[in-house]
């Protein structure tokens, strides 16, 4: 295997890019309660600002590709980035939830834009070394999402006024437009954008197998983002605050295990990364769920956020090479998979919580790891012949 990895001016374009949707992404979880508590809405009211972002990010999944292939990946790219920031303007004006919710619709709408084009440039233009940069994107897309909670909170505190936290981001675009944006049109770029316009074969049924296990890899990652506080308060009894702070332990595992992955899949298979990651996250989450130890506990979901961090930028990576070529219908499938997962799973987990109690209802986490190794054996036996058949 490949064991050198070039950065060019497009490789940081693209990089900043993701971290950029990845933070708007993060930043409506930490800004609804001041919404809400200034617009005088209620809890469910409230929620409908990232179910509309979701509903965004689905109808690019589904269409992305048309956009895309009709004005360019790169004319794409800008729309999707100068769209997001605009639309977050909109969100910070807003006095009323239909401009609000209206304005998170927008962001997941036109700026998943940067979601569905930007693996796909990334696998252009690195070939056999796609997992490596499919794996440093989302490792700075996490640094950038980490510190949301924190952006928030310092300028609510410190200025008095949440809205800097988002406002400031919003020039980052015109900013990397004037700095690396105009310069970044190089040949390997030029030649992503004639492979992805001209690429409409339809998709094998490899893909779409690898696309279940991005559905099932995120999945795993919002489930635990989502509802590991109230877990750890519930079953470990720790207070709020002290069980919103020990979410930050997975963040952190996050980060730590995609720059691991980054490094891992230069001298391993992505195959192989993928495989010991879910027996990570997997040996983690159990050590989680089935111990009422605090530091045990807490010690499990760090392992569990080293293992689950490589599932979706290195499963992702095999669906694009499944992909025959196809990369433009692939990034905007990938998208429809996540949006589908950030949708679905964590409120499906919620609704069960409600039923049978928080500690039952994980055993979904269990069953989704599960489902994620199945599919990796599933592809790896299948014989490739018949793998290859498009539908």
């Amino acid at each position: 295997m490949q064991h050198t990895f070039h950065r060019d001016r497009f490789t940081w374009l693209a990089y900043l890019s993701i971290a950029f949707y990845g933070y708007y992404l993060n930043a409506l979880g930490p800004i609804t309660p001041f919404i809400k508590e200034e617009l005088q809405l209620t809890y469910t009211v409230s929620s409908f600002h990232f179910t509309a972002f979701a509903i965004g990010i689905l109808l690019v999944g589904v269409g992305g590709h048309l956009v895309i292939r009709r004005i360019g990946p790169r004319y794409s790219l800008w729309l999707g980035l100068f769209g997001m920031s605009l639309s977050a303007l909109l969100l910070l004006a807003g006095r009323h939830p239909v401009v609000t919710i209206g304005a998170s619709f927008l962001m997941g709408l036109v700026g998943s834009l940067i979601l569905a084009i930007v693996p796909a440039a990334l696998a252009d233009q690195h070939g056999e070394m796609k997992a490596v940069a499919l794996s440093e994107a989302n490792v700075i897309a996490s640094l950038f999402s980490t510190f949301v909670p924190l952006l928030v909170g310092w300028s609510a505190h410190s200025i008095g006024e949440w809205r800097w936290a988002l406002g400031l981001m919003a020039g980052i675009p015109l900013l990397m437009f004037l700095t690396i944006g105009r310069d970044s049109s190089s040949a390997a770029a030029s030649t992503s954008t004639k492979e992805l316009v001209q690429s409409e074969q339809p998709l094998p049924p490899l893909f779409w197998l690898y696309w279940v296990g991005i559905v099932l890899g995120v999945s795993v990652e919002f489930c635990m983002v989502f509802w590991s506080a109230d877990y750890i308060e519930q079953v470990l009894r720790l207070t709020k605050a002290d069980a919103a702070q020990a979410v930050s332990l997975f963040l952190m595992a996050m980060i730590i295990g995609r720059l691991l992955g980054s490094r891992l899949v230069q001298w391993f298979s992505t195959r192989a990364v993928v495989t010991v990651s879910i027996v990570v996250a997997g040996i983690g989450f159990l050590l989680f769920w089935r111990t009422e130890n605090v530091l045990a506990a807490l010690s499990g979901l760090f392992l569990t956020g080293l293992g689950v961090a490589n599932l979706y930028p290195l499963t992702l990576s095999l669906a694009i090479n499944a992909s025959n070529g196809n990369t433009v219908q692939a990034g905007a499938r990938a998208t429809l998979a996540s949006g589908t997962a950030i949708l679905a799973l964590p409120l499906a987990l919620g609704g069960l919580a409600d039923a049978v109690g928080i500690r039952l209802a994980y055993t979904v986490v269990l069953i989704l790891l599960i489902g994620i190794f199945l599919i990796l054996r599933m592809t790896g036996r299948k014989p490739r012949i018949e793998m290859n058949q498009t539908v």
